[in-house]
């Protein structure tokens, strides 16, 4: 990928993250990136191309995260590795993070819940620990953290390592 490219999506990133997509004009992501909006249309074909693209890269980064627990044979690391996952983000990625839950806002983007292979993971994990509910047991944490990696990119949780030790105690860490 070129300088400019990288200049573009990472321009487009910020204003989608900060104001939304269909807010975001393909003018204005080229005066931020300080390049003509005819360079978008070659190298990203439209608006959508370039949403495309940063979402490409968005899935390649979840499915690192994702894929070690995915594979964690053993239930309670398993729980406690996803219960990690949002005290690990970078907050150079919080605008992929932003995005992605704008995206979930505005246009209903993610999948169901009850389609995600990490909820079928922790299910599985909650059913080994035999907890009497696993499936809503698994439902609940991945609600809930959702809501906690909302309050993180939002700065809304003052003392975050203190929360993350406490959910490793409830599920036994």
């Amino acid at each position: 990928m070129t300088e400019k490219q990288e200049k573009i999506l990472r321009a487009a990133l910020e204003l989608f993250a900060q104001e939304g997509y269909d807010a975001s004009s393909t003018s204005r992501i080229a005066r931020r990136a300080g390049v003509s909006e005819g360079l978008i249309f070659r190298h990203f074909t439209n608006k959508k191309g370039l949403l495309d693209a940063l979402m490409q890269g968005m899935n390649q980064r979840m499915v690192q995260l994702v894929e070690p627990i995915l594979g964690e044979p053993d239930a309670r690391r398993c729980i406690l590795a996803t219960i990690a996952l949002p005290f690990g983000l970078e907050p150079e990625e919080y605008d992929y993070w932003r995005l992605q839950y704008k995206l979930k806002w505005q246009k209903n983007a993610r999948p169901a819940v009850l389609n995600n292979p990490l909820y079928q993971r922790l299910t599985q994990a909650f059913e080994q620990l035999a907890y009497p509910q696993p499936a809503e047991e698994a439902r609940l944490l991945v609600h809930l953290l959702d809501s906690l990696a909302v309050a993180l990119l939002r700065d809304e949780l003052p003392d975050r390592e203190a929360y993350h030790q406490f959910l490793r105690r409830k599920y036994g860490g």
